[in-house]
């Protein structure tokens, strides 16, 4: 082993409190196709028990190194679009190198060609019948999962792809019977079996070649591991929405513990028991979806399906329930959602469901409801009677009664009869609470002393989970139209900018993004299986392609010495190429943890 390599780079994880384990091995190589060394290419190694990964990326020459702490019988894989993945075994010991080179070759067979793909290349060749119905269907079909991948591409009788729709249309997707017939004949029409060909253009950047991917399995295959934080101990809390369970992973051992948090009294699927909730998936009380630590250790977690507030004390392993306030009938807080902290330590929440805010004092334990602005008489009656629906609804366990009863369907609102309040942030210049409407395409402001409420059009459609940076601009992405879109709250002033796509006949989903201490935009891309990372000093992305088919990230959150952590979160997550939910790390630069090497653009070294 080279040990004048290996010294300094454990010196610096020591120094800025890096959780990778003692390096035990180096392994490099190259990947060659031919005579030509491939740029860009993926490789992974999996441990001995085989439920953890390391991911490198070949440079411009081909050429990858590996550091790793794994021991023992090991597999390395290497993965490049249009050819063979390649694996070999190997063993290594502690202080020990190995070279292992790659020649991987094209993949001959179509139907395995079109296996390989992404789910963006299979959902390019379903037919839209018409922009209404396409609209509906990138907003409605593709929050919680991939579509095209191979799960959702399965070929199906049209009364199995009718009953689909209903499935998830129970779920939560508002459609009108209208899209429902539609897009039922369209899927019915597109996923006949067939292999699909597609020409996907993936480009390499010098910023891979520094990259190093780590991964972790967690959970059950029917576990909704939603959100995941990076606690003040650097320990990753992933949250079980489906189950009701904290997952929480010590990076440096490897260790995964878990926390059932409490029922409280809810039955299964909480204020919305009515609904036909994922069957088997969804289990828990409370439906935990997004949290944040508070500077005196505590998480305060969203419990989207009980409309509560949950705490939770990592050191003890405490749960304690908030109920939010009700209404005259109902909770006013229905379907909590993205919650962030201020400076003062106070909690803020979007209620989902209600078109609410919530704010909460973490010192008084009292609860400050803002109600916001409508948008039209059709989102008032969504605003003022979704309670009474949802509660008439939960006397007909799963049974989707609400479907007959709201006026998305009775009206022909679709979505346009919802807000939906969404992500939520807080300005770090002035404190200023921002928020976005997916389904009204607006942002908002709240004046955190004044509570007034300030909307403002965005120009793109389907603004989900937005972020500030340090300078206080505002970054938005559009899922509905793959955008990002940049806002100036001084001047109130937007820039879009597009997202890269591997063909141009495909869409990108945009969920949600987070900008780190250098000002680069980290952005889930969610159909292709690779994250975006946009850099706003070189106004330039560097697409990282990811190990794994069927990647699906909901936030972003970074550990001190600046990786990129998160949980793949797919809905079923038995559709992931492992079958399990995972926790993922990129390190950017894992030879220069302080500052970017500029660089340019290099071509692709295969066509």
């Amino acid at each position: 082993m080279n040990r004048s390599f290996v010294l300094p780079m454990a010196l610096s994880g020591l120094v800025l409190g890096s959780s990778l384990p003692a390096l035990a091995g180096t392994i490099s190589g190259t990947v060659t196709a031919g005579d030509k060394p491939v740029a860009g290419a993926l490789v992974t190694l999996w441990n001995a028990e085989k439920n953890r990964k390391e991911t490198v990326y070949t440079d411009d020459q081909g050429h990858y190194t590996l550091n790793t702490g794994f021991t023992g019988k090991l597999v390395l894989r290497a993965r490049t679009p249009y050819f063979k993945d390649v694996k070999q075994d190997l063993e290594l010991a502690a202080d020990t190198s190995s070279s292992v080179d790659f020649a991987v070759e094209k993949i001959a067979s179509l139907d395995e060609l079109s296996a390989s793909f992404p789910a963006s290349a299979h959902a390019a060749t379903l037919k839209f019948p018409d922009d209404q119905t396409k609209a509906a269907f990138i907003n409605q079909c593709n929050y919680c999962h991939q579509q095209g991948n191979a799960l959702t591409r399965m070929n199906h009788t049209p009364e199995q792809w009718n009953s689909t729709v209903w499935r998830m249309e129970g779920y939560g997707a508002y459609i009108t019977h209208g899209e429902h017939k539609r897009i039922a004949r369209m899927m019915d029409e597109t996923y006949d079996g067939k292999p699909v060909n597609a020409i996907q253009t993936q480009d390499y950047a010098p910023e891979l070649a520094k990259a190093r991917i780590e991964e972790w399995h967690a959970a059950t295959p029917m576990s909704f591991l939603h959100d995941t934080i990076v606690g003040s101990d650097e320990k990753l809390y992933g949250i079980d929405e489906a189950q009701d369970i904290m997952y929480i992973l010590d990076r440096e051992t490897g260790k995964i513990e878990q926390s059932q948090m409490p029922a409280n009294g809810n039955p299964v699927g909480g204020d919305f028991a009515g609904l036909q909730l994922p069957i088997g998936i969804f289990t828990g009380n409370q439906g935990p979806h997004s949290a944040v630590e508070t500077a005196d250790g505590r998480m305060f977690i969203t419990g989207a399906l009980s409309s509560s507030l949950i705490m939770f004390r990592p050191a003890t392993k405490e749960w304690k329930v908030y109920e939010i306030p009700r209404g005259f009938l109902w909770r006013k807080g229905l379907y909590p959602h993205t919650i962030r902290a201020d400076k003062e330590g106070n909690i803020w929440f979007t209620a989902m469901s209600s078109n609410r805010l919530v704010k909460f004092d973490i010192k008084t334990e009292q609860f400050t409801d803002i109600a916001l602005p409508s948008n039209g008489v059709m989102r008032w009656l969504t605003d003022t009677f979704m309670g009474v629906i949802l509660k008439v609804a939960a006397w007909f366990p799963q049974q989707n009664v609400h479907l007959a009863l709201s006026h998305h369907k009775w009206l022909n609102g679709g979505i346009g009869i919802f807000n939906w309040p969404y992500g939520i942030d807080v300005n770090p210049v002035d404190g200023g609470i921002w928020y976005s409407k997916l389904l009204s395409n607006k942002i908002g402001h709240v004046d955190p002393k004044t509570l007034e409420v300030t909307e403002y059009d965005v120009p793109h459609k389907g603004p989900r989970r937005l972020r500030f940076d340090k300078d206080g601009m505002l970054w938005i992405p559009s899922f509905d139209e793959g955008k990002l879109m940049k806002f100036d709250p001084a001047t109130k002033q937007f820039e879009t900018i597009d997202l890269p796509l591997l063909a141009q006949n495909e869409y990108e989903i945009p969920y949600a993004l987070n900008v780190d201490a250098r000002g680069d935009v980290w952005i889930a891309t969610n159909q292709q299986d690779r994250i975006a990372r946009y850099i706003p000093s070189q106004k330039k992305f560097v697409m990282y392609a990811m190990p794994n088919r069927v990647i699906w990230f909901r936030d972003f959150e970074f550990t001190k010495d600046g990786k990129v952590c998160t949980s793949n979160s797919n809905l079923p997550a038995y559709a992931h190429e492992d079958g399990l939910p995972a926790f993922f790390c990129i390190q950017p630069d894992v030879n220069d943890h302080s500052s970017l090497i500029p660089a340019h653009q290099l071509p692709v070294q295969l066509k």
